[in-house]
């Protein structure tokens, strides 16, 4: 991460920082002024307080935050599992976004996951509709798996789907 940009890992006290970062950057209109909107897929929230309080709180993982003096511009969530670890929350400010900020963001993730937790494969699920974000991932070594998982269709805490088909696909990087 270069300057002025400070990596750390988030404290309850960033609750309400980072799910206003994550609603930004993925849903409603300000979310538009991004390229990693849902906006057209999905309404409603795509995180709340307690989903981010026991992200950070969670003795199995950990979110990481970048600070540009002292705002959060960017976070991610990894999640240690039996033989990989889980990386998601991935959001970026939007009006930070296209500049390489998620990029070193992710490396950094993926670093993270192998040197601090020794672990040999970082996995994701991503909306099958989101191509452009899975091409993104997959410039970045990420191997789309074929393995689908349902969207949480009636479970308003992910958001109110706008179309009957949405689903996630696992996507996984083996790391060093």
């Amino acid at each position: 991460m270069t300057s002025p940009h400070t990596v750390r890992t988030a404290r309850p006290a960033d609750v309400a920082a980072l799910v206003d970062l994550v609603e930004s950057a993925y849903r409603g209109e300000r979310s538009r002024a991004g390229w990693t909107t849902e906006a057209d897929l999905l309404a409603g929230q795509r995180t709340d307080p307690d989903m981010v309080a026991e992200a950070v709180t969670s003795p199995d993982g950990t979110v990481l935050v970048v600070e540009e003096g002292t705002d959060i511009v960017a976070c991610c969530q990894l999640e240690r599992r039996d033989d990989h670890v889980y990386f998601g929350m991935f959001a970026v400010d939007p009006g930070r976004q296209g500049g390489g900020l998620g990029r070193d963001l992710l490396a950094e993730a993926e670093r993270y996951a192998r040197d601090e937790w020794h672990t040999g494969e970082m996995r994701m699920t991503v909306i099958t509709q989101r191509e452009d974000l899975i091409a993104w991932y997959e410039r970045r070594g990420y191997v789309r798996t074929g393995e689908l998982s349902p969207f949480p269709y009636g479970d308003e805490r992910f958001g109110l789907p706008l179309r009957p088909d949405l689903a996630f696909e696992t996507l996984r990087k083996k790391l060093g």
